[in-house]
């Protein structure tokens, strides 16, 4: 049987633009890869993060796409996007899964793993 299989990979990088301690909030990009590992081609269909800040503050975003995308993968094809989150401290975790189906309408599930967030000065 065909074995559908999405890995991905994340890069963040802060937004000190969109930052601002005094309320407190501190902005962060990242930049997901999805690569279709698998052997059968496959569709992004959502999403659902899970975005814990410093004080154990949990905010679950869940929805359709990425940024407005649903990307149809064949094997060995990849997808890379970018967004953003905001938190009230200046370190945190991310971390999600993204719900998916293959051409011939089977579910599988393709986690993210756990992830930081972390404005460089916060770390010293």
């Amino acid at each position: 049987m065909a074995r559908p299989e999405f890995t991905c990979s994340v890069v963040v990088r802060p937004l000190p633009e969109q930052t601002d301690p005094s309320v407190p909030h501190y902005a962060f990009a990242y930049t997901v890869t999805i690569r279709n590992s698998g052997d059968v081609t496959a569709q992004l269909i959502a999403r659902h993060w899970v975005i814990t800040d410093a004080n154990e503050a949990v905010e679950e975003v869940r929805g359709l796409a990425v940024v407005g995308h649903q990307p149809v993968l064949r094997p060995g094809e990849s997808f890379d996007y970018t967004s953003w989150t905001r938190i009230a401290t200046p370190h945190g975790t991310m971390r999600g899964t993204f719900f998916c189906m293959t051409e011939d309408a089977r579910p599988f599930e393709a986690p993210i793993a756990e992830f930081g967030l972390a404005v460089a000065s916060s770390l010293h």
